[in-house]
């Protein structure tokens, strides 16, 4: 008898929205999906009420990615990668400010939203109007990113719509930049290291160099994303591949929930890590602000 999974499609779905722009398969995202999280609880409901300290989130505010083979892939944010973390830190007592490079709203990948998980979906109402009308990120370097800025981190959510426009950005380099140069931390998943890229501009090497991270392994987007159909063709560069370039240590290869802390740089491998990185996050600042 064959298996259920052999009669679903492999191919990735057209997205009516774009020509010649596609949805993961049906295949991949029986792989990819569940209805429900990993997420057991937090560790600190509450326990910041100093009123204070935000985190201020850079959302992708992009939703198609250009292939080589001139496809694109319909992406964004993924939500348990953007939504999980963030409900830890928002049930630990910190504001969230959300921004996107012009201001416009952030794209989510609403296929990937497990629908039964009440912290994913719980967040994602919570910031529903902030991810729609989201501040511009300039305006927030021009206006919010002094020494005496309320932000105690950054967190940049996962998700392939990180890879456009992030790593390019001026923005994103120069709220970096503030970030190192004032203690605060970077909090980062899957593809949304690839925004790491930015502190390198104009510069000659990167910031990070020599720092440790988590990312998604470029061996999945080379080889089984394109085998069960997940991307319709392969992505223009790597995000491991480049950072590692850049002088960052990839300390992982394949996905498994894995996550790291390299001095005020929190990072995580993949969707598994969403939970894990949120509680480390939750942890972290919260020592910060206690010390």
């Amino acid at each position: 008898m064959s298996n259920v999974e052999d009669n679903v499609s492999r191919d990735p779905t057209p997205d009516p929205a774009e020509d010649n722009a596609f949805f993961p398969s049906p295949y991949s995202l029986t792989k990819y999906v569940s209805a429900k999280t990993n997420f057991d609880g937090v560790k600190h409901k509450g326990a910041y009420t100093g009123g204070r300290w935000k985190v201020l989130m850079i959302a992708a505010g992009e939703r198609y990615v250009l292939l080589e083979n001139g496809r694109m892939f319909s992406t964004g944010n993924h939500p348990v990668e953007m939504l999980l973390p963030i409900h830890h830190l928002m049930e630990a007592g910190f504001g969230v400010d959300v921004a996107t490079l012009e201001g416009y709203p952030a794209k989510l990948e609403l296929w990937a939203m497990p629908h039964e998980d009440e912290a994913v979906m719980g967040a994602y109402e919570a910031l529903k109007p902030k991810l729609k009308e989201p501040l511009r990120l300039s305006d927030v370097v021009a206006g919010e990113l002094g020494d005496d800025s309320d932000y105690i981190a950054v967190f940049i959510p996962g998700g392939h719509g990180a890879v456009v426009g992030l790593p390019t950005s001026v923005s994103v380099g120069r709220t970096l930049d503030w970030a190192l140069a004032n203690g605060k931390f970077v909090i980062t998943l899957c593809h949304g290291p690839a925004a790491l890229l930015a502190a390198t501009l104009g510069k000659d090497e990167s910031p990070f160099k020599g720092y440790s991270v988590c990312v998604f392994p470029d061996a999945l987007d080379e080889g089984p994303n394109l085998e069960i159909g997940y991307l319709p063709g392969r992505l223009p560069w790597l995000v491991a591949d480049l950072l590692g370039k850049q002088g960052l240590n990839v300390v992982n290869d394949d996905m498994t929930g894995r996550t790291i802390r390299d001095r005020q740089l929190l990072t995580g491998d993949s969707p598994l890590a969403s939970h894990a990185l949120g509680l480390l996050a939750a942890d972290t600042l919260l020592e910060a602000v206690r010390a």
